[in-house]
C-alpha cells in the first residue's frame, strides 16, 4: 500500500504529516512512502533527509493522490485535491469539519474515508495519537514565549544593586493541555502564575504546577466538564459571576494568555474591552483562540494590535511556529493510530467497531458517518 504525503497549501503551515523517522517505521511495515517535494521545508527537513528514510519524493501532486491508498497532511485536503483521489482511499488530517462543511461533503463525494484526527476519543489508549494534545502542548509553551517577546520587562524577580525587580504577574484562561503547559512555561520563567478554569478537576493540576487556581465554585460547576473531557459552556448566571471575579483578577495582571475553546462553537469572549481598560500600559494579551472567534474582545487574527496601551496578540496556527517539533508529535500521533491496524504483510484494515476508529471516521462509501456531523447537519 502506498502512504502519499502532500505539502500543506495553507498560507502559514509549515507542518508536514510524515518525519524522516516515521517513513522508516512505515516502511519496516510494508508501505510504500512517497512525499511531495518540498513538503518538509518548513519544518527543516530537507528532500533528502526523506530520500535518505526510504521514501521516494513526487512533484506530482494530482498524481501522488491519485495513487495513494493513505494521504496524510495536517490541515484538510484543499477542494480541488478531492477528485483526484481514488475511491477508498484513505486520507487523515486535522479535518476541521465544523469549519469547512463543503469540504467534508467534497470528501463523501469523491468517495473518500477520511479520519478527522481532532476527534480521537479522550481515553487512555488514545493519548499517544491525541493530535489536540501534542500540538496543543507546544502552542502553550510559545503562547508564553510570544507574550515576552513584547512584554518589556523581566519575568523573574531580579535582585540588583540597583535595585529590585518585581516579578511579573501572569494569569492563564483555561488548565487544558494548553494552559496547565503555559503555567509551566511561566513558572520556570520566574513569574507569579495564576490560572481559571471552569472545570472544578483542573484545580490540583494548576497548585501542583505552582499556580494559583481562581474560580467561582457552585453547583454549577460540578458538571462543567463533559464525558470526554471538554469544558461545557457555562449558563450566563455562572459567566455574570466569573466574569466579575476575573475583572477584579486580571486588573492585577501583567501578562493574560486565553486558551478557551468549544468544540464546535466560537470561542467563549472572556477578555471583555473594559477589561482591557484596567490593565496596566504595556501589559500583554495572548489570545490563542483568536481562530475560532477569540477569546477576547477586539483580537485580531494573525495580527498585533494595541488597545488602551494593551498589546493584544492573535497570532494564528501557534503549533506551526514550532514547525519541526510539532510536525515530529503530529507525525507521530498518526503512527500509532495506523500501526495498530497493519497486518503483517503491510496491509491496513480498520476495526470500524473500534471506538478510536469510530469516534474518528467522518466519511465512507461516499456519506458523512459521524454522528456529531449528522446532528450538525
Amino acid at each position: 500500500m502506498q502512504i502519499s504525503v502532500v505539502s500543506e497549501v495553507a498560507d502559514g503551515e509549515k507542518r508536514i504529516a510524515v518525519s524522516p523517522d516515521m517513513v522508516k517505521k512505515y516502511s519496516a511495515l510494508g508501505f510504500s512512502v512517497v512525499v511531495e517535494k518540498g513538503a518538509g521545508q518548513g519544518s527543516s527537513w530537507p528532500d533528502d533527509m526523506f530520500s535518505e528514510a526510504g521514501a521516494t519524493l513526487s512533484d506530482d501532486r494530482s498524481g501522488l493522490i491519485a495513487n495513494g491508498d493513505i494521504i496524510l497532511s495536517v490541515q484538510a485536503l484543499p477542494h480541488y485535491d478531492h477528485a483526484h483521489a481514488k475511491k477508498g482511499a484513505i486520507a487523515l488530517s486535522i479535518l476541521n469539519p465544523f469549519g469547512d462543511p463543503d469540504g467534508i461533503k467534497g470528501y463523501a463525494k469523491a468517495g473518500i474515508t477520511s479520519f478527522a484526527m481532532e476527534f480521537m476519543p479522550r481515553i487512555s489508549r488514545a493519548q499517544s495519537m491525541d493530535v489536540l494534545s501534542s500540538q496543543a502542548n507546544l502552542a502553550g509553551y510559545k503562547s508564553v514565549l510570544d507574550a515576552t517577546e513584547y512584554y518589556g520587562r523581566a519575568m523573574p524577580m531580579m535582585m540588583t544593586a540597583a535595585g529590585t525587580i518585581a516579578p511579573a504577574r501572569v494569569f492563564i484562561m483555561g488548565a487544558g493541555v494548553a494552559g496547565l503547559q503555559a503555567i509551566a512555561t511561566a513558572k520556570r520563567l520566574g513569574a507569579i502564575v495564576s490560572a481559571t478554569d471552569v472545570r472544578p478537576a483542573t484545580k490540583e493540576q494548576v497548585e501542583s504546577l505552582g499556580g494559583t487556581f481562581v474560580m467561582v465554585e457552585d453547583e454549577e460547576t460540578k458538571a462543567a466538564e463533559t464525558a470526554g473531557g471538554y469544558a461545557k459552556e457555562m449558563s450566563d448566571e455562572y459567566k455574570a459571576k466569573q466574569a466579575a471575579l476575573i475583572a477584579e483578577t486580571i486588573a492585577k495582571q501583567d501578562i493574560v494568555i486565553t486558551t478557551a475553546l468549544i468544540p464546535g462553537r466560537p470561542a467563549p469572549v472572556l477578555v471583555t474591552d473594559a477589561m482591557i481598560q484596567t490593565m496596566k500600559p504595556g501589559s500583554v494579551i495572548v489570545d490563542m483562540a483568536v481562530e475560532t472567534g477569540g477569546n477576547v474582545e477586539g483580537s485580531a487574527l494573525g495580527k498585533i494590535t494595541e488597545k488602551h496601551g494593551v498589546i493584544i496578540i492573535g497570532h494564528k496556527n501557534i503549533p506551526s511556529r514550532l514547525a519541526a517539533d510539532a510536525s515530529a508529535l503530529y507525525a507521530k500521533n498518526l503512527f500509532n493510530f495506523l500501526s495498530p491496524f497493519v497486518d503483517g504483510e503491510g496491509n491496513l484494515t480498520f476495526d470500524f467497531e473500534d471506538e478510536l476508529v469510530s469516534g474518528t471516521l467522518v466519511t465512507k462509501d461516499g456519506a458523512i458517518v459521524h454522528e456529531r456531523l449528522k446532528e450538525e447537519g
